[in-house]
């Protein structure tokens, strides 16, 4: 039997919607909910006991709505909170880690690959850890891993300058050692960085592969609902929800171009502190 109810995802902002895209590229039958946590963002800087109880908030108020599955489209959550919201989620939960990272070692040749993030994201290691826990279980040995932080790639993309003289700079320097290594797959642990992609792309030059983990994450979705039997039947038009913790004006703003459908529209206010979580 169908399930029409919504996806729900949540993310520390708005660089989630880069995954909530490939959500409705992937299933466009379904319905989403979205939660972007503005009024408490970056995640990467606030200590690892905060980042779970936002989380869990987080998913206190998707579970509100009904959805039938939640997607952690945000790389510090899914880094730091995934085993505790899968806990007590009590609906499947996907994070955009560990299908980043399954999605790198089917696509390198050479065993080289290059993992870009944010200061706080690379620090953590886990994708690094993730992309030897899949090697290990295909059976991959002598993986090589390079690691770069690529900071700035963030305003970058929020301001709009996907493509400029500035972006190509900046690319060039961030990325130049990894080209340099011989990796031949990227994977792009940052949501932000997919609207980069042409640029990153053109800097690595012809042979890599870039590795969008907010693809992979609609992928490891859709596998997640028909494995649970909760796919909608896409007889009936899907509904796309939208919230966030601060400003809705200023959200749709800044949003717009990540999704680059004319959406969000409708965004409401939620501020989801309003949940009382333990962590335990």
């Amino acid at each position: 039997m169908a399930d029409t109810r919504p996806i729900g995802v949540f993310d520390s902002g708005i660089g989630g919607l880069t995954v909530l895209r490939e959500i409705w590229k992937v299933l466009p039958g379904e319905s989403t909910i979205y939660f972007g946590d503005n009024s408490r963002a970056p995640y990467g800087n606030k200590a690892r006991s905060t980042i779970i109880r936002y989380s869990l908030q987080n998913m206190e108020f998707l579970k509100s709505k009904d959805v039938k599955m939640i997607v952690i489209a945000c790389n510090t959550a899914s880094a730091y909170a995934y085993e505790a919201l899968r806990d007590k989620a009590g609906v499947p939960i996907v994070e955009v880690v560990t299908p980043g990272a399954e999605a790198a070692i089917k696509s390198t040749v050479n065993g080289k690959i290059g993992i870009i993030g944010t200061k706080a994201t690379i620090s953590t290691g886990v994708y690094k850890k993730a992309v030897e826990k899949s090697a290990k279980k295909h059976g991959m040995k002598n993986i090589e891993i390079y690691q770069a932080t690529c900071p700035l790639f963030v305003s970058l993309a929020e301001e709009g300058w996907w493509d400029n003289e500035v972006t190509r700079l900046t690319a060039k320097e961030y990325l130049t050692p990894l080209k340099e290594a011989g990796i031949d797959t990227l994977v792009m642990a940052c949501t932000h960085y997919p609207l980069l992609a042409k640029v990153i792309g053109e800097t690595m030059g012809e042979g890599i592969t870039l590795v969008n983990t907010g693809e992979a994450a609609a992928m490891e979705a859709k596998a997640m609902l028909e494995a649970n039997d909760i796919a909608a039947s896409g007889s009936e038009a899907p509904s796309k929800e939208f919230y966030t913790s601060d400003d809705t004006a200023m959200f749709e703003s800044i949003a717009t171009p990540f999704l680059g459908e004319g959406l969000p529209s409708g965004t409401k206010k939620f501020v989801t502190d309003v949940y009382k979580v333990e962590n335990s």
